[in-house]
């Protein structure tokens, strides 16, 4: 949820933009079965799947393709997986100096409402921590973190934040759809 009590209007839109985009998102993600939620709609799909210790990771972290070839498909579960940890939680750890403890990172809940959990987990985590900076620091350098991002700012670091969860939000909703008219 955003938080109303944020007063510096950048922070403030921005925090609004990504509540609406929470909002579609979760809305969209009501209901989600286990099956859909690890669909593989095609032979060589991305997922997480479970390890000979039961516990779900990631497979593969970031799929490449070659000049030739096209993106891999991956599964909604993998996507989710991607926005909470990759995304949301990674920015937690590289890019702030208070992040939790997070355990095994490539682990990920193999049910749907236990990895949407996860997800509004995450969530919260990152979105509380840019509520908190204001302004004048969302618009400054951050200072530390990976792959020159410590000269970029807290502002294009959210930014890229809600690039991915739309992107990889709308794909959710693109492979519930196709799941749903699967045998249609």
């Amino acid at each position: 949820m955003a938080d109303t009590t944020v007063t510096d209007p950048v922070t403030r839109d921005l925090l609004a933009i990504f509540e609406n985009v929470r909002f579609r998102l979760f809305e969209r993600m009501k209901g989600l079965s286990d099956a859909e939620y690890l669909w593989e709609p095609v032979s060589d799909c991305v997922s997480i799947r479970p390890g000979d210790d039961g516990v779900f990771r990631v497979a593969t972290l970031i799929p490449e393709s070659g000049p030739e070839e096209p993106d891999p498909v991956t599964t909604i579960a993998w996507r989710i997986w991607h926005i909470g940890s990759l995304c949301l939680r990674g920015y937690v750890i590289h890019f702030f100096e208070d992040a939790p403890e997070y355990g095994d990172r490539d682990a990920w809940p193999g049910t749907a409402e236990e990895g949407v959990a996860a997800l509004a987990e995450d969530w919260e985590h990152f979105i509380s921590r840019v509520a908190a900076l204001g302004d004048k620091r969302l618009l400054e350098p951050i200072g530390i973190g990976p792959g020159g991002w410590a000269d970029e700012t807290y502002f294009k670091l959210a930014l890229h934040a809600l690039k991915e969860v739309t992107h990889h939000g709308g794909e959710i909703g693109l492979l519930r759809d196709l799941y749903l008219r699967e045998d249609a």
